[in-house]
């Protein structure tokens, strides 16, 4: 029998649990403290001579200091700076050189994003954020045995559209640069081993996945739920088996996050020892890991404040961003972030809706960028993941990826919402599953429902099969490295510019 090591390790991770609530509980002070530690470290770099951090920290009130002098910024505003540290130039947005970059998605532009992973974020944000979501995890289960065998990490590649001459510099998956920079003693624990995890080409990569973990005790996965269900599939064939029970009966947790995990909770469950299994969501981005669910009832994430990010919160229309201490239940934000990666005020385009405020709970709501307002209908990617998963649910559907776009009125129809859906298992009645999707947006989204009203405004929406692979064939499109790595396809669009991209793939 395998040792197990998770006496050993909780009460280390423990306590990380019980500082991260600690700060949560003095949201004021602990901010304050990130925001004086930023500004110092970073005071003598450019960005920081060039806004005049040292006398910000003299300020009696350096918070609202800081948000007068700096103004809020977007990636374009600050390429040319990355661009720059990428180049090798030192105390550009932060001190000392940057040799980690993490490709992100495209801005409005379509251009990549290459966020600095600097060793401060690193250490300070990334890692320890990861550390705070298997502490609250062995917190909430006592009897855990999650180091009693192995870890299934299922990160990227370096694979990259950018081609840098300096070998030292690396590009890629942010989930790469995790792998590739964290503690040695770390690939005891976990599988597979970093050449497998690092390497660029799916094709060849997934079968390896497969060998690496077929046959392991696996006690605890982590990544994103629409692909690991692609590698989970390929395991329980390499094994004959019908369940994953049968694989890994020892499984007993899935830290997720990337995309909402909604649409892909009920194949989890079925494939899984519902006696013994435990989901737990995370909100980890290239520009930081900001969240993590603490408790089991509720989907909401604790907001990490006390890992090298202040945070402010721009509420949707508005040009004025607030403190955390402003903030208010139920309603709806964009993150604004400064961090120890080099990032001030920066608009994270991540739109989150407040649960709570003491300590503050958040639920991802989407990007500022995904959704759909074709006909005032102000459609956010919550809703449709919600409205998806029941319908899925109600119909004993399985959802593998999806995206939607508007269909603009003509002389013929009224205007109406497409829904290109890749089944894992279709629904009997694929009418009857359209029909609930629009029930329950009705229910979810009031302006929605008054353009719905009657059909007046707008028409039923209209549910499309995609092809099996095309999602996957659209990642690989173009130079598009993401397959397999922090894999996110857009669910909404405002344009038909994706949707008929894909159209024509799945024709």
């Amino acid at each position: 029998m395998a040792i197990d090591f998770t006496p050993l390790f909780r009460p280390i991770f423990i306590k990380r649990s019980r500082s991260a609530h600690k700060a949560a509980d003095r949201v004021a002070e602990t901010q304050r403290k990130v925001l004086h530690s930023l500004l110092t470290r970073a005071q003598f770099t450019e960005f920081g001579k060039a806004n005049e951090f040292k006398s910000i920290l003299k300020s009696a009130e350096p918070e609202k200091e800081y948000a007068c002098r700096v103004a809020m910024r977007q990636y374009e505003d600050i390429r040319e700076d990355v661009m720059r540290m990428v180049k090798g130039e030192r105390d550009v947005l932060w001190p000392g050189v940057c040799r980690d970059f993490a490709q992100s998605s495209g801005t409005s532009g379509g251009r990549s994003k290459y966020v600095p992973i600097t060793p401060a974020s690193l250490k300070g944000n990334h890692y320890r954020g990861a550390a705070c979501s298997v502490a609250f995890y062995l917190d909430l289960v006592p009897d855990s045995r999650m180091f009693a065998g192995k870890g299934f990490i299922l990160g990227g590649s370096f694979a990259s559209q950018l081609k840098v001459a300096d070998p030292r510099v690396k590009v890629g998956d942010l989930s790469a640069t995790l792998i590739n920079r964290i503690n040695p003693l770390a690939n005891m624990v976990r599988v597979p081993d970093k050449a497998t995890a690092l390497m660029p080409d799916w094709e060849t990569k997934l079968p390896a996945l497969v060998k690496a973990s077929a046959y392991a005790d696996i006690t605890n996965i982590s990544g994103v739920p629409s692909w690991f269900l692609t590698v989970i599939k390929r395991v329980m064939e390499e094994r004959g088996a019908d369940s994953l029970r049968e694989v890994w009966p020892n499984l007993e947790v899935f830290f997720h996050g990337g995309i909402s995990f909604e649409p892909y909770r009920d194949e989890y469950v079925k494939l899984t020892d519902s006696e013994k299994m435990h989901f737990l969501e995370t909100y980890n981005a290239s520009e930081g890991f900001f969240a993590a669910q603490d408790d089991f009832a509720s989907h909401s994430m604790l907001l990490i404040v006390d890992a090298d990010i202040y945070y402010e919160f721009l509420p949707l229309g508005s040009d004025v961003a607030l403190p955390i201490t402003d903030v208010e239940p139920g309603k709806v934000y964009e993150l604004v972030i400064s961090s120890s990666n080099g990032l001030w005020r920066y608009r994270l385009g991540d739109t989150v809706v407040i649960d709570s405020v003491n300590p503050v709970k958040i639920r991802v709501a989407g990007r500022t960028r995904s959704f759909i307002n074709a006909f005032g209908e102000e459609l956010m990617e919550d809703n449709a993941e919600k409205a998806m998963a029941e319908a899925a649910r109600l119909t004993g559907a399985a959802i593998l990826n999806y995206t939607a776009a508007p269909v603009f009125a003509d002389d013929k129809r009224r205007g109406r919402h497409q829904w290109l859906v890749e089944w894992e298992t279709p629904p009997v009645d694929l009418a009857h599953f359209g029909e609930i999707l629009d029930l329950e947006l009705r229910k979810l989204n009031s302006d929605y429902d008054a353009k719905r009203a009657h059909t007046i405004f707008l028409d039923p929406p209209e549910i499309i099969t995609a092809r099996q692979g095309l999602f996957d064939k659209w990642l690989r499109h173009a130079g598009n490295h993401k397959l397999g790595g922090q894999r996110k396809v857009p669910r909404l669009s405002n344009t038909r510019q994706l949707m008929d991209t894909l159209l024509n793939l799945n024709s």
